[in-house]
């Protein structure tokens, strides 16, 4: 079985050939999709296995970043995205994505007694737009995307992503409940709340992370590769993508 990924695109989208090349190297097969297709025929997303919603700025972070784009899938695409977790088909926000996610109810889902969005990515305590290399760490067993993940290193590039719960209990419901799947590890870049650099929901099938996997999946993309005594055989971020493969061929979903 090759698992078939809906990379699901819109206005500002700009990470999707990146992604899909990524899913392509991890041995599946890729679509990219504008989301009007989706919002005409939402049954479309029964013929996926993996739906990913890739970096960018979609439609110009007018608002909030990923705010328009989270609004047209938490009010016409909720139920069908619903069910495809319920399927056992895992879903990944990366960057933009990962805004867009956690702007809905989908990611990390109600927390502490709260429903709808617990959580948000606001402005970098910098200020700024931040563009560079960081160091990451796995955290917890549940997220099925980062099982046996090594500390990592992964590209960022955002100007919203300090990752902040709604609240204290919130907080620690995510470390309680097993959903913080991925931290910054030393340097915090952007004032995430306990270092988060990435999250999953309570089946541990969706996860968002604010890092770019997709820019790090040949070993000739890390800035540092003409140093390195041996050439890895392939980049650090392609194990993400490798684990929603293998979860989706060994599930049959």
């Amino acid at each position: 079985m090759t698992p078939k990924t809906l990379i699901l695109r819109t206005a500002g989208t700009n990470c999707d050939g990146e992604t899909a090349f990524a899913f392509e190297r991890a041995g599946a097969t890729c679509e990219k999709l504008h989301v009007n297709r989706v919002l005409e025929n939402p049954k479309l997303l029964e013929g996926y296995q993996i739906l990913a919603i890739p970096g960018g700025f979609s439609y110009g972070d007018d608002i909030a970043a990923g705010r328009i784009f989270a609004n047209q899938i938490q009010h016409h695409l909720g139920d069908a995205m619903r069910r495809f977790v319920e399927a056992g088909k895992p879903i990944i926000g990366i960057c933009n994505g990962f805004q867009v996610l956690v702007k809905t109810e989908l990611l990390p889902g109600s927390l502490a007694g709260k429903v709808g969005q617990t959580c948000t990515l606001t402005h970098n305590d910098s200020g700024r737009f931040i563009d560079r290399w960081v160091k990451l760490a796995p955290r917890g067993q549940k997220c099925i995307w980062t099982e046996g993940l090594s500390p990592i290193e992964l590209p960022i590039a955002h100007g919203e992503g300090k990752f902040v719960p709604a609240n204290e209990p919130v907080r620690r419901a995510l470390w309680d409940n097993d959903q913080v799947a991925l931290v910054y590890d030393g340097e915090n870049p952007n004032g995430s709340t306990d270092n988060i650099a990435g999250v999953c929901d309570a089946t541990g099938l969706v996860f968002g992370l604010m890092p770019h996997p997709e820019r790090h999946v040949d070993p000739i993309q890390h800035p540092a590769w003409t140093r390195m005594a041996s050439l890895p055989a392939e980049g650090q971020g392609l194990q993400i993508f490798r684990n929603a493969v293998r979860h989706v061929v060994g599930m049959g979903v």
